[in-house]
């Protein structure tokens, strides 16, 4: 791989901030496919930027740590998304397309400044859009089909702008911070590497306490059971263990939902 031009990094930035805003209609605002959740955004940015593996292992991180926090009613959480999207494209951007374990980590603990950030700009943009119901509505004889129109399209533009402009912003400097710590005595790539099982295994627990699930059920014991043996024994792919993994959950999810 050549040396990144300063445009090349421009133009990276622009094109991950642009997908990144389309991502994020998905949230909330247009569709819900569920293409905006962590472990599908964050693989899809890893192959964009050439590296799947490393997206899809912020992606299954931060989906555990975020996978209840919706936001309903009033209440608004941190953007998982912009987490996932801006982790991944930064860790794999800065650090030259193959980041190490320790770099995952680092970027994953960066995005706790993010969310702040994220949080109050959902908050100012909802009393924003809120005000395009009294607009759609104003009586001045006609035209609500178009004024209605333009208030629904309004409010997609916007949301795409807040996150399209986060990334803008703060994905530069996500780069800058993951270019700095590769270069950080080993000690703390050591610490980052623990910090980053430390989250898996937090983000594990918190799915199965909210989720009612024990880690003991049949069918989640089996799916790791059978990933340790693949894994160690005959060297299975870790996208294979990782897809045994989150389907022995979610079977036994379904399980109990039925």
């Amino acid at each position: 791989m050549g040396v990144m031009t300063g445009q090349d990094y421009l133009f990276q930035v622009l094109f991950i901030a642009a997908v990144g805003g389309l991502i994020g209609l998905d949230r909330t605002a247009f569709g819900q496919f569920m293409i905006s959740q962590p472990i599908v955004s964050g693989p899809l940015i890893g192959w964009l930027c050439g590296n799947v593996e490393a997206g899809l292992a912020i992606g299954a991180v931060l989906e555990l740590l975020w996978v209840m926090d919706m936001p309903i009613g009033t209440f608004v959480p941190a953007d998982s998304t912009i987490a996932a999207v801006w982790a991944a494209a930064a860790s794999i951007i800065g650090a030259g397309v193959d980041p190490s374990a320790s770099v995952m980590g680092f970027s994953i603990l960066l995005t706790a400044g993010l969310a702040p950030v994220t949080m109050k700009a959902d908050a100012v943009l909802r009393k924003r859009n809120a005000r395009l119901a009294k607009y759609a509505a104003m009586d001045d004889g006609g035209g609500i089909a178009r004024r209605l129109s333009n208030a629904h399209l309004s409010g997609l533009l916007f949301f795409f702008l807040r996150s399209f402009i986060i990334y803008i912003v703060f994905l530069p400097l996500g780069i800058l911070a993951v270019s700095w710590f590769v270069g950080v005595p080993k000690a703390l790539h050591s610490a980052m590497e623990w910090f980053l099982r430390l989250m898996l295994l937090v983000g594990l627990a918190s799915a199965a306490r909210r989720l009612t699930v024990s880690p003991l059920d049949p069918l989640i014991l089996t799916g790791f059971v059978l990933s340790a043996v693949l894994s160690h024994v005959f060297g299975a792919h870790g996208l294979v263990i990782a897809s045994i993994v989150i389907a022995a959950g979610w079977v036994e999810v379904r399980r109990r939902v039925r």
